[in-house]
């Protein structure tokens, strides 16, 4: 079987996305819970590394990061105001029942 994909929210995902995603089971770590908080984009995605977490931004600069071939376990990015709460919660939760870990290495997801 297939393992299922974590996330780490970077600093700026909304707390109610937070409690909306965990809340459905999903393993979810913040920047914030994990002491992350204003450290530089290359030191978060490779502690999303580390974690084997797909990092969740609103910052393009990780889009910058992924396209010069540095390696991670995988980025969802979206504008910060695309979505309401509730919308980015689903997004979420469909792309971690539809995605594995496998699946996402060294992948963005669009959202």
């Amino acid at each position: 079987m297939a393992e299922p994909i974590r996330y780490f929210f970077d600093q700026n995902i909304y707390g109610p996305v937070f409690t909306g995603v965990s809340q459905s089971g999903i393993d979810v770590l913040t920047a914030q819970q994990a002491g992350r908080c204003g450290l530089a984009d290359p030191d978060q995605l490779a502690f999303a590394q580390a974690q084997e977490r797909v990092l969740v931004t609103f910052d393009p600069d990780f889009l910058a990061l992924h396209n010069s071939g540095i390696l991670h376990a995988s980025i969802a990015w979206c504008h910060a105001t695309k979505y309401s709460f509730g919308q980015l919660i689903r997004l979420l939760v469909l792309l971690h029942a539809v995605s594995d870990k496998g699946s996402m290495k060294n992948r963005v997801e669009y959202l």
